[in-house]
């Protein structure tokens, strides 16, 4: 019987010279389309030997056979080495137009819808049985955990901290404005710090806990309070809270320019203080070589790209 030890030292190399081995039943032919010497082959087949417990091979009339154990091993051997070979020659190609893939990415509420939309409709031309998957954000949502186990293959973020163990790429650049209702004593602007920050507003609960917004950031950087009336959990409900109050919103002016078009909203520049909203994409190290995972990532920053406003678009993800 074989010592359950000595498997330990099997490697890829004596795999191969059995695997050749059994198939040409010779010694002599083994080295030669091995490349070895014959005692070579002969000093593996006795270390096989060893490992196994078996002979493997028995000598015959027309040179070597394999013992009903080498016989067995034939097929398993030669499904490990191309499971090897797999594995040496790297992460393969993606062909789009055939894949089945299906693609988890998690995104603000207040993202502009239509860059979702131009998402889904450049990869459906290229990748038509690819599905896409997108999912909201919460208070309790743990994106960091859900990118490491493969739950989530992309988050769209706009955080000034993103988690330093993940990878970025940058999509885009959006100026703050602030929203309120057409009428609205501070409708005809421009807008000073201090009257922003006198104002009532209405403000979104942060997507993630100990990941503040930018305009929180800024606050507690330049040691300032706003004068903060009501939270809202999602985005798309501050719009409507200001249609009969002096509330007023700040958020990214893609975000304002959709609600100004359909209600009866003021759309008035930040102060200048504020600073511009950045977004980027996230993901773990573990999807950074998935050839399918990086076309997917270009697919969202080219869709990015062509719904950013005008001069405002990052570099390309490197």
């Amino acid at each position: 019987m074989a010592n359950g030890c000595a498997w330990d030292s099997l490697d890829a190399h004596l795999l191969r010279v059995l695997h050749v081995l059994l198939t040409e039943g010779s010694v002599s032919r083994a080295a030669r389309r091995l490349n070895l010497s014959q005692p070579a082959v002969s000093t593996a087949l006795k270390r096989l030997r060893d490992i196994t417990g078996d002979p493997l091979l028995v000598r015959s009339r027309g040179g070597m056979t394999p013992t009903e154990r080498g016989a067995e091993l034939l097929d398993p051997v030669r499904i490990v080495l191309e499971q090897i070979e797999r594995i040496a020659e790297g992460p393969r190609g993606f062909d789009p137009a055939s894949s089945r893939r299906s693609f988890n990415v998690a995104t603000p509420d207040y993202l502009n819808a239509m860059l979702l939309g131009e998402v889904v409709a450049d990869v459906h031309k290229q990748a038509p049985s690819v599905q896409i998957a997108f999912h909201s954000m919460t208070q309790n949502s743990d994106y960091p955990r859900a990118l490491e186990s493969g739950e989530l293959d992309l988050v769209i973020g706009n955080w000034p901290n993103p988690p330093d163990h993940l990878r970025t790429a940058p999509l885009f650049e959006d100026r703050m404005v602030v929203l309120m209702r057409n009428g609205h004593p501070l409708a005809g602007g421009p807008l000073s710090i201090g009257d922003w920050l006198a104002a009532e507003h209405v403000i979104p609960t942060p997507y993630s806990v100990g990941q503040r917004g930018v305009v929180d950031v800024f606050l507690a950087r330049e040691r300032l309070r706003r004068n903060v009336v009501a939270h809202v959990p999602y985005f798309h409900m501050a719009p409507f809270m200001l249609l009969n109050t002096d509330l007023i919103f700040t958020a990214p002016a893609r975000f304002a320019e959709h609600y100004t078009s359909m209600l009866p909203l003021s759309l008035v520049a930040a102060p200048a203080e504020l600073p511009p909203m950045s977004y980027y994409l996230l993901w773990h190290d573990r999807s950074q070589h998935s050839a399918e995972c990086r076309w997917f990532r270009e697919r969202v920053v080219r869709a990015a790209r062509a719904c950013a406003p005008a001069g405002t678009a990052l570099r390309r993800v490197a």
